[in-house]
């Protein structure tokens, strides 16, 4: 993570770019990870750690209607997650997580270790993704 978190902050340096995260599941890993990075006042403006629904709904603005049709870990919820921080933090890019750590709350259709990932770019469309693997 860490060769990943210095690549991230010298694109972000090349651009004069800042960036915020808002995670769920990680519980604010990434932002720690970023923030370990000397200097990374200059490209990291916030970390938004919303675990509980009420928490995306109030810091983030996600609709209870998608938490509660879709649930917390589902693409609509990480695409406000990242358009949300994106708004509020005022930043050029956000990256959202939001998944089931385990070692409970799983379910069929969404197994313990499901994690959805969104990124939004400012004047750009949001991009999600889903993946089947927690680190």
């Amino acid at each position: 993570m860490r060769d990943l978190a210095v690549e991230v902050a010298q694109a972000l340096l090349a651009r004069n770019a800042r960036m915020a995260t808002a995670e769920s599941c990680t519980g604010g890993w990434v932002a720690q990870q970023l923030t370990a990075i000397p200097g990374s006042s200059k490209w990291f403006e916030a970390g938004y750690v919303t675990y509980s629904n009420a928490a995306k709904q109030r810091m983030l603005g996600v609709s209870a209607q998608s938490i509660q049709i879709k649930g917390a870990v589902s693409e609509s919820v990480v695409v406000q997650m990242a358009e949300g921080a994106l708004n509020d933090a005022d930043v050029d890019i956000t990256v959202a997580i939001s998944g089931i750590a385990g070692p409970d709350g799983g379910t069929e259709q969404k197994p313990v270790g499901t994690v959805w990932f969104a990124w939004a770019i400012k004047n750009q469309p949001t991009v999600s993704c889903l993946s089947f693997f927690f680190w």
